[in-house]
């Protein structure tokens, strides 16, 4: 047990336990007493100034002194943001998505501002940087940072698509070929070499995907030979697009992508940034 210490007159409150022990009535430190005034002050000060306590139950609050409002503030700290952006938003508003790439400073600008433009509007099909995103039928959308284009991947190619969008067409061949036929074919376009079966070019693959199978962009019609799939590009997911064909009705691979142009949702300056910033994901092509 600790040694017993006189109390020194200080006074208590009167209460007493166990007959020697008492609280003492002695006053905060100085310190303490003006840091809890100051504190009060302060909160009075805050709730006189900023919105605070509603006034009543019908949705209204008191304003506050001081006009506070996050709105206020988040534009005053747009304003200084749009000033630094605005010699480049200006720039680009009369120049091709070719003449920005041109530009290394503005193609610099642009593809930071595109990043948040690509990320919610476009990720959610075509995934984080462009890796594509896929379910058990294949791609939701095509890769973009390859450089496999099924509508050309030249920067005006690009900007094009965005604008106008596409939705491209096959015909289902249930009905025209035989279930030996599309066997046939699906093994010789698995195996990359379309053009090594007759039936390539008799039952008229050749009019959209080309002489040698590798597809021509100004129909959309994908390259057989490259092993890179729009779809599942196993053997049984091949005879299924054959059989099916592509945005022809119920039972057919869908594969569309909206105009952001007719949506009105872009502007023609945030259009422009799209393009670019997908060009740059590395698998554009040279004008």
């Amino acid at each position: 047990m600790s040694d017993k210490h006189d109390a020194g007159g200080v006074p208590t409150t009167g209460h007493v336990w166990d007959g020697d022990l008492a609280d003492f009535a002695n006053q905060p430190p100085k310190w303490w007493m003006l840091g809890l005034t100051a504190s009060a002050i302060w909160c009075v000060v805050y709730f006189l100034y900023y919105p605070s306590i509603p006034v009543s139950n019908t949705g209204s609050f008191f304003a506050g002194i001081g006009g506070w409002t996050a709105i206020t503030e988040m534009e005053a700290d747009k304003s200084v943001v749009d000033e630094v952006r605005g010699k480049y938003e200006d720039k680009l508003k009369d120049m091709t998505p070719a003449a920005i790439l041109a530009d290394n400073e503005l193609t610099e600008y642009v593809t930071r501002s595109g990043k948040v433009l690509f990320g919610d509007n476009c990720a959610a099909c075509h995934g984080t940087n462009g890796v594509g995103a896929a379910d058990k039928l294949g791609l939701i959308a095509p890769k973009l940072n390859d450089d496999d284009w099924l509508y050309g991947g030249k920067i005006d190619d690009i900007h094009t698509t965005i604008m106008g969008g596409r939705q491209g067409v096959m015909t289902p061949h249930k009905d025209v070929l035989s279930a030996a036929e599309i066997d046939t074919l699906a093994n010789a376009v698995a195996a990359g070499n379309p053009t090594s079966t007759p039936l390539f070019a008799e039952k008229g693959c050749t009019a959209c995907h080309g002489e040698d199978g590798k597809g021509m962009a100004a129909l959309g019609s994908a390259n057989l030979t490259d092993g890179i799939w729009r779809f599942d590009g196993s053997l049984e997911g091949i005879k299924y697009t054959i059989t099916n064909g592509v945005n022809v009705g119920p039972g057919s691979r869908d594969a569309v992508m909206p105009s952001f142009q007719a949506a009105g949702k872009l502007s023609d300056a945030e259009m422009k940034k799209l393009a670019v910033y997908v060009y740059k994901f590395g698998g554009g092509q040279a004008n």
